[in-house]
């Protein structure tokens, strides 16, 4: 599959995408403050496509649980001057995490070619659907909800979910076909549930292309007797190979060299190796 977005084409598919995480906020749960000065948050996006990044995936407010709201106008000034110089410096796809649909026009007007919204399109009344679809965007929508219940079986649950997403888009003229999902591992689920979408994640592989996001999160430290989370690297790597045998198209992680040389072996073995 091959998506059009901005003047970058991604092809989804022949091989693992890797999308580098570049968090330019002072209280992200794993590396909160280490890229809030611009010039070490370039360095950063080079050295993560260096090491085989082909998406830098910006954001410029935690979304981690207990997170602070911040202003709009405060995630502007974090995420504009970063992806400006990115866009001018390193060639390379540029995402804008963020779910508000403000920050995503202005990413896009200065050099964001994705939008990855944690609401999954959701979060307004259509208003980020509305900016993808005015600027032909491809939008990474995540399944998300306030809490950890669930009345209904969790697979299913993130179908409805889905296909809500849908609509809004095909309601604001942006077609489906430029809407890759996310699970939303950590995201309005607890350690049980973030495993169980893990292990039946092949169950949505029909609803469309797949991103993966579970690097260093919460459930891998519980797993690995409580390790902070730059010690959960393995984890994350466990959690990468489980994702592409179970329909991955692109895994978004921190651990840009380790992973991208997992995935290098779990391509060979799933996808088949070629000369």
């Amino acid at each position: 599959m091959i998506l059009h977005s901005q003047n970058k084409t991604i092809e989804l598919g022949k091989r693992t995408l890797i999308m580098g995480i570049l968090n330019v906020t002072t209280d992200s749960f794993s590396d909160g403050g280490d890229y809030t000065d611009i010039d070490l948050a370039v360095e950063r996006a080079k050295e993560m496509v260096k090491e085989g990044a082909d998406i830098i995936d910006v954001g410029g407010m935690s979304t981690r649980p207990g997170h602070e709201e911040i202003s709009i106008e405060l995630e502007l000034e974090r995420v504009i001057p970063v992806i400006k110089r990115i866009s001018k410096e390193v060639d390379t796809i540029i995402s804008i995490d963020t779910y508000r649909y403000e920050v995503a026009e202005e990413a896009i007007k200065n050099g964001a070619h994705i939008i990855n919204d944690v609401w999954g399109l959701q979060f307004d009344n259509g208003e980020m659907a509305k900016v993808a679809s005015k600027y032909n965007t491809v939008v990474i929508a995540m399944h998300n909800q306030n809490g950890t219940e669930y009345k209904e079986d969790i697979m299913l649950s993130m179908r409805k979910f889905f296909n809500k997403t849908f609509e809004i888009a095909e309601k604001n003229g942006l077609s489906k076909d430029k809407i890759i999902i996310d699970p939303g591992i950590g995201f309005g689920k607890d350690i049980k549930l973030n495993l169980e979408v893990l292990h039946r994640m092949n169950e949505i592989r029909d609803i469309g292309p797949i991103l993966l996001g579970a690097s260093r999160k919460r459930f891998i430290g519980t797993l690995l007797n409580n390790l902070p989370p730059k010690e959960r690297t393995e984890g994350t790597i466990a959690t990468t190979i489980a994702g592409i045998e179970r329909g991955a198209d692109i895994v978004r992680v921190h651990d840009v060299l380790q992973n991208k040389r997992a995935v290098l072996v779990a391509d060979a073995i799933i996808r088949g190796y070629k000369d």
